[in-house]
């Protein structure tokens, strides 16, 4: 039997037993104070003829008399609610704080009590209504209970949340609606003590909408979108079929959609769910007399619940979603917390390498470039490098694409030239009695199209005094050849100032020979990939490589000096590679034979030496 829910605080009838009594569904209880009315004159006949639902209870919470309204309310008649308990009638037993709050105005402690209830009615149906009890003057010994249809009223809230809550193209659950489940999913309360404890989501963006929105017009888009949600909805349902509970389809804006799996059981069902996804879009639509076709690009989330946020859920799916699409579209793709360790780390230099050139984190290390023919330094290469305060020492390759996608790279360029620029001058100065050493510094094509290239490079060797013969600007393949327009005319004025221009990773890239007698080049620095196929020992008899490696490098490194240029070989490691360049007519090398990267200081002690082989105590890697 059930305990009576306020012990004691009125001498009224105890709460019900009655297990099926209407389930309270809200309340909102007014206790404010009123002001006690004027006396008036009786008021029996207003009370009988009145529209509103009323009864007269006694202090003892029993019903004295009703009127005719509350009776066709509840499905009665006024005798038969004569002596029933009041409480029982609109059901203010169900929670301890209204049925607190009705003993107190039965004592006469409170003024008021106002609370919303929802009763069943005796044919069936249910209605809302609200349930107003107030103090009967003094004389009268009892509370006055009037009862409120609000059904109506209730059922326009519940029609304006719907459309609050649903998209109007497609009708599934809009973004308010997901995020409200979704942040429901997650409270410990909703996972701790049923299901998996885990949550699973499908988050996909559908690849060629766009452009039939853009060619066909936005209304056959909303019909396609309506189709769409339709399939959607269809794999959910079947997704479901032999589950607790059935994925919520949600549209989150434009072409996005989400399917939100609560106590998902693994990766291996939201893989599935994701695969019928796939196959279920990829059919073609009929839209308007037309066949459509689109697919999907699905990022797919599944983890424990507990630990985990909706900002953090939703930004791992749109992660996982970039990820489908830059691997092709028209796939899957799995949350994959390493991946995404990287890309945070990414997202991490990228935002801090405009700041940490002003802070001044970058340095430069310098790379022999040797001569073949007499194994001493003609140059070197200027090779910048991040301190960087987290990640330690990190090498070009990790930041320099970054900085080229965000344009940082021309301050950044901009400063290693002058950096570079001006140590050389400092080695010239401070050996006065050897043949001075060009310095070549790399530059990135948004460096001549952000910047004004020829200025930078002009002020630089004015400020630091540096001839322009010893300086080389080193660009790829790729972005010199075919150059038209402002590269071009950059390149060609650089030229006739006298620095020197050098193509990078050369053989990797256009390779457009004939276009090559019209640029104003004057070094090819042949790509590592043609030297390594030289990398074996003479003295080896069984270790040949393919004959075609050398006769390609011969024919390059031959064209190139027809047409006045010289060439130097990258990624030279062996002195077997080193000898058969040589012996092809190779001008320069550049790699680990000679020496690593070094600092400035390093390359002092290089100046003057007979060998830089030697003398660098390098060796073979």
């Amino acid at each position: 039997m059930r305990e009576r829910a306020v012990s004691g605080t009125f001498e009224g009838p105890a709460p019900p037993a009655d297990l099926d009594r209407p389930v309270v569904t809200e309340s909102e209880i007014d206790t404010s104070p009123r002001t006690e009315p004027p006396s008036r004159p009786p008021y029996r006949s207003v009370f009988t003829a009145a529209p509103l639902a009323m009864a007269v209870v006694d202090r003892e919470g029993a019903v004295v008399s009703a009127n005719d309204a509350l009776a066709a309310l509840l499905g009665t008649s006024p005798e038969q609610l004569a002596g029933a308990v009041a409480a029982d009638l609109v059901d203010l037993t169900s929670d301890a704080r209204t049925w607190h709050a009705y003993g107190e105005v039965l004592r006469g402690r409170e003024s008021r009590l106002r609370c919303t209830r929802r009763l069943k009615h005796p044919d069936g149906h249910s209605l809302w209504v609200q349930v107003t009890v107030a103090p009967l003057p003094a004389e009268d010994r009892g509370v006055l209970l009037s009862v409120t249809d609000i059904s109506g009223r209730r059922e326009l809230q519940a029609r304006l949340r719907h459309m609050q809550m649903h998209d109007p193209v497609t009708r599934l659950p809009n973004r308010t609606l997901f995020f409200e489940r979704l942040s429901a999913a997650l409270e410990a309360e909703s996972y701790e003590q049923s299901g998996t404890g885990r949550i699973g989501l499908c988050y996909l963006d559908l690849d060629g909408f766009k452009a039939i929105n853009d060619t066909l017009g936005h209304r056959v888009g909303d019909r396609l979108l309506a189709a769409v949600a339709e399939r959607l909805t269809r794999c959910a349902e079947q997704s479901g079929c032999s589950r607790t509970s059935t994925p919520l389809v949600a549209r989150l804006g434009g072409d996005e959609f989400a399917l939100l799996v609560e106590d998902s059981t693994g990766t291996e069902q939201l893989a599935e769910l994701a695969e019928s996804v796939l196959a279920a879009i990829q059919d073609p639509f009929d839209i308007a007399g037309q066949r459509l076709s689109v697919s999907a690009s699905i990022g797919v989330v599944e983890r424990h619940a507990a630990g985990t946020t909706p900002t953090a859920l939703m930004q791992a799916a749109d992660t996982t979603l970039y990820w489908a699409k830059a691997d092709g579209k028209s796939r899957w793709t799995l949350f994959d917390p390493e991946r995404n360790a990287h890309r945070m780390t990414r997202q991490a230099l990228a935002s801090a390498l405009r700041p940490a050139i002003d802070r001044g984190e970058f340095q430069l290390e310098y790379q022999p470039l040797v001569g073949m023919e007499d194994d001493r330094l003609h140059g070197v290469e200027a090779l910048v490098r991040w301190d960087h305060p987290q990640f330690g020492v990190l090498t070009p390759n990790r930041f320099i694409g970054l900085a080229e996608e965000d344009g940082s790279i021309v301050p950044l360029g901009r400063w290693v030239l002058r950096t570079a620029c001006r140590q050389a001058r400092r080695w010239q100065l401070d050996h006065p009695d050897e043949p001075p050493i060009f310095v070549s510094v790399n530059v990135a094509v948004r460096q001549v199209w952000d910047s004004d290239l020829v200025a930078d490079v002009a002020q630089t060797l004015a400020e630091t005094g540096l001839e322009p013969h010893l300086l080389q600007l080193e660009l790829t393949e790729s972005a010199v050849m075919g150059s038209a327009g402002r590269p071009l005319q950059t390149l060609k004025a650089l030229s006739d100032m006298g620095v020197r221009i050098a193509i990078d990773d050369f053989g990797t890239g256009y390779s457009n020979l004939a276009y090559l007698s019209r640029l104003p080049v004057s070094v090819l620095k042949l790509d590592g990939s043609f030297v390594r196929g030289f990398q074996y020992d003479d003295r080896d008899a069984t270790a040949r490589p393919n004959p075609a490696d050398e006769v390609v490098v011969e024919a390059m490194i031959q064209l190139a000096h027809r047409l006045g240029l010289t060439v130097t070989a990258e990624c030279v490691e062996t002195s077997a590679q080193a000898s058969r360049l040589r012996r092809i007519g190779c001008d320069t090398g550049q790699g680990w034979l000679y020496s690593r990267p070094v600092p400035p200081d390093r390359i002092s002690e290089l100046l003057g030496a007979p060998d830089v082989q030697a003398e660098a105590g390098v060796g073979n890697p």
